[in-house]
Parts: structure tokens; C-alpha cells; sequence
């Protein structure tokens, strides 16, 4: 009893509904309320972004078109605006096309539904974006916890990376949740779907040709227009036939390459009574089929991104072991993937035949992850990282260049000293570049070196081949 209290309560939330048109903001708050969740409306950015300051709501539910200030306006100014960032937003809007729903998401917004939208897909990806916004707030106050908490240089990176992390594992993680919810609808749509084939008693011939059809068919793409006054000829084509969910039909249909002639066609191959049984059978086997795939490829890039953890951590392993320094440099630009934007672009320079080498693997990651954060940080949002490795007599030599504006020269045989900053107070703890020396110089027996002039910064990290320095 207790459990399912406790499902209850996290599938139910407080909905800002915003459009400026009456009956769509009636008709999404009476679906909402059907559902559980406390609704309040606003009829313009204006006023949601006014409401969104004076209470507190778990997701908003956002067109674009509106008097004033648009749907994207608003999306700036929630991601202007710490308070009210971490609100997920979805886009509910006419306008479907490529552009419009980059624009968005690239804005902030969680999810894109086109109007008109089907309630069961607003449903689930509403129930998705509760749950993340309940994670991300329980991870918001572990974080503010840790930092609390926090009493060295390493802590304080893997912190980081966690957040990091934990951004690079939600997607998929979304995704997979949004098509569990989904699959179970169209699991039983399909069992329907299956009674209804079997009731119309296909001849051999029959089934033959259906799954010739179901072989055949073929995810076709469309502008917006013109799949709009598809889905309408089809969906008035599938009404005229008997089919009650005709609505539903046609834009899987449409989706397959079904025009109102090939639907027409098909009575050449069935009679003309059993065609609403194959056109909603094969709607349903592609439903399923795709959900899977879906599902698929969100835990198959979970599994990607937990392995790569474990290997950038060395979980399970001792804390000497045989180091790959190419695999060590990759694991780490995945771990800091979310801090790679479109506009930074990481040129690698791998040596194929690089040697493995004795080493603490954990904490060389430490050292490439706080020098390629610092590069992430000089860059600016937009520039070039570059990541050289190779092999010189005695040594594995890495280089990590970036074209910033540089490290004057006055500062830079102090970079390395503890806590010595050139970062605003409470960005940095001084203690970065320090611990970086102490696990190449004391640990590992290597040397660090930085060259920079205005526009490139190289740290070049040597490390023997012979093996580390086991005394501290």
C-alpha cells in the first residue's frame, strides 16, 4: 500500500499551462486534472513568467505563438534565471518544423509535442519529466551537500564529473522511460490488434501477403504541410472504412508510405471486411517495433556510459595497474561531455603503438580531467582543444593545447604552487594544477611543463615507461 502511495505521489505535479488560446488551456487543464496533477493557467509569457516567480511548479507546458513574448522568449528567460532553470518545459505547439523544435530544445525545452497532440504520448512524457525534475532536485541538494563536505581537490573533481555524468546518463535514461510507458499502450493495442486478425480468419495467402507488407514497409519523410493534409485524407479514408481509432491510424500509416489509393489496393490482395484489421495490425507491429528500438538504444548508451565510468574510476581494480593513456584521455572527454559544446572542437593526435605503462590510473585521469576542464574553461565556449600523445626515449609524452588567450608570463611559474588562483573567489579552489604535479612528479616520477603565449596553452605531461614512483 505504502509503495504504491509513493508512485502516486511522484507521477502527480503542479502544471503551468501556457497559451493564449482559451480552449486549449481548457483542454489541456481538464486533461491534466483527469490525470492527478494541479493545474494553473496563463494566457501569455508575460504572466507565466510573473506566476513561475511567486510559486512553484514542477513542469510547464509551453506554446510558442503567443501575443507579447513567445514561447522562445520565455524559454531565454527561464534559462536566464537560476531560480527557474531546473523547471522542465515542454513545447506544445502548431508549428512542428526541424528548425523550430532545434530552436527549442537548444533554449532549454525538455520535450516538443505538435498540436494536435495525442494524450497518451503528453502523459508519459509529462510523468518523465516529473521524475527528472524530482532527481534533479534530490541531486541538487546531495551536490550542495557534498561540497559542504568537500575537503579536497579530488573530491571536489569527481563532484563535477558526477554532475556530468549524471546529464550524459538522463537522456537515454528519459528515453527508455518514455518508451516503457508507451510500449505497455501499445502492447495492448497489439493484442487487440492480433484478436482482430485472428477473428478475420486469413487464409494462407493472406498471411503471406501480410507480412510481405509488413516486410515492405518503409519510415518515409515529410514537411509538416504536407504530412498534415495526409494524415486528414487518410484519417477521413480509414473512417469511411469502419475504423473507430482512425485518428490514431493514419499518421503511423502515412509514416509507412499509405495514401488513400494504396489502402485501396490492398482489397486486390484482401476482402474488402478484413482490410481494418491488417491496417491496424501493421499500425500496431510498428508501434512495437519502434518503441523497442527506442528502448534499445537508451539502455544500450546507459551501458556504454556505466562501463566507461568504471574504467575512467578503475573500479575493482588495484591502484597500480597496466595504464592505456589513450583509452585514459578518451574515458575522460566522455566523462566531461557535457561540457563540450558544438563550438569546441577536440582534434586528437593518438600515437597507434603507444606502450601501456605501469601507473595509478584513477588519479592520471584526475590530472588529464582537471587540465582539459581548464582548457574547456580558457576556450570560452568556443575554440580548439588539442590532444597529443606519443613516445620518446624513456617517456610517454602527453600534450593538451588549447588556443585561448593564455597564461601571462608573469603568473606561470606559480601555477603549479597551492592555492594559487586566476579565477574570481569561490570559483576555484587554487588547489587544481597542485595535485596535478604532486601525482605526475611525486607519484608517478614524471615532469609537467606548461608553455603558453597569448592564443595557445600547452601542458606537456611526460611519464616513465619503466613505471611509477611507489613511495609518496
Amino acid at each position: 500500500m505504502e509503495t504504491e502511495t509513493n508512485k502516486t505521489d511522484q507521477e502527480h505535479g503542479r502544471v503551468l499551462v501556457v497559451d493564449d488560446y482559451l480552449m486549449n488551456r481548457l483542454k489541456l487543464a481538464r486533461i491534466l486534472e483527469q490525470q492527478g496533477h494541479t493545474v494553473s493557467l496563463a494566457e501569455n509569457g508575460i504572466e507565466a513568467l510573473s506566476m513561475l516567480q511567486e510559486e512553484a511548479f514542477d513542469v510547464v507546458l509551453l506554446d510558442i505563438i503567443m501575443p507579447e513574448m513567445d514561447g522562445y522568449q520565455v524559454l531565454e528567460r527561464i534559462g536566464g534565471d537560476s531560480k527557474l532553470r531546473t523547471i522542465p518545459v515542454i513545447v506544445i505547439s502548431a508549428v512542428d518544423d526541424i528548425e523550430s523544435i532545434v530552436r527549442c530544445i537548444e533554449l532549454g525545452a525538455v520535450d516538443y509535442l505538435s498540436k494536435p497532440f495525442n494524450p497518451t504520448v503528453l502523459r508519459a512524457r509529462l510523468q518523465t519529466s516529473l521524475q527528472r525534475k524530482k532527481l534533479r532536485d534530490l541531486e541538487r541538494s546531495y551536490l550542495q551537500q557534498e561540497i559542504m563536505m568537500r575537503q579536497s581537490e579530488k573530491l571536489a573533481t569527481l563532484g563535477r564529473l558526477s554532475a556530468g555524468m549524471a546529464h550524459e546518463l538522463n537522456n537515454p535514461a528519459a528515453a527508455a522511460s518514455r518508451g516503457t510507458e508507451q510500449l505497455r499502450v501499445a502492447v495492448a493495442k497489439l493484442e487487440t490488434a492480433n484478436r482482430a486478425l485472428h477473428e478475420a480468419a486469413l487464409r494462407r495467402q493472406e498471411y503471406d501477403h501480410l507480412f510481405v507488407l509488413k516486410q515492405r514497409r518503409q519510415e518515409r519523410a515529410l514537411g509538416a504541410l504536407a504530412r498534415s493534409e495526409q494524415e486528414d485524407a487518410l484519417e477521413s479514408c480509414l473512417e469511411t472504412r469502419g475504423l473507430e481509432d482512425a485518428w490514431e491510424l493514419a499518421p503511423t500509416l502515412v509514416s509507412l508510405g499509405y495514401t488513400e489509393k494504396s489502402i485501396s489496393e490492398l482489397t486486390a490482395h484482401f476482402s474488402e471486411e478484413k482490410v481494418p484489421a491488417i491496417l491496424t495490425w501493421l499500425c500496431a507491429t510498428t508501434n512495437v517495433d519502434g518503441l523497442l528500438k527506442e528502448i534499445g538504444q537508451g539502455t544500450n548508451r546507459i551501458a556504454e556510459l556505466v562501463n566507461v565510468l568504471k574504467m575512467y574510476s578503475y573500479m575493482d581494480q588495484g591502484p597500480v595497474q597496466p595504464v592505456d593513456t589513450n583509452q585514459g584521455l578518451e574515458n575522460t572527454l566522455v566523462m566531461l561531455g557535457s561540457k563540450l559544446n558544438k563550438d569546441i572542437s577536440v582534434r586528437r593526435v593518438y600515437a597507434d603503438d603507444l606502450p601501456r605503462i605501469q601507473a595509478y590510473g584513477s588519479e592520471l585521469n584526475q590530472v588529464w580531467t582537471h587540465i582539459i576542464e581548464n582548457a574547456i574553461e580558457a576556450v570560452n565556449g568556443q575554440g580548439e582543444i588539442i590532444i597529443r600523445t606519443s613516445q620518446i626515449p624513456d617517456w610517454v609524452v602527453v600534450d593538451i593545447e588549447d588556443n585561448g588567450p593564455g597564461i601571462p608570463e608573469d603568473i606561470q611559474p606559480n601555477i603549479f604552487d597551492p592555492f594559487f588562483t586566476t579565477k574570481p573567489p569561490g570559483s576555484g579552489t587554487g588547489m587544481g594544477l597542485n595535485v596535478c604535479y604532486h601525482i605526475v612528479v611525486n607519484k608517478h616520477g614524471g615532469q609537467i611543463t606548461v608553455h603558453s603565449r597569448p592564443g595557445s596553452t600547452c601542458f606537456e605531461i611526460r611519464l616513465p615507461l619503466q613505471g611509477v614512483v611507489v613511495s609518496e
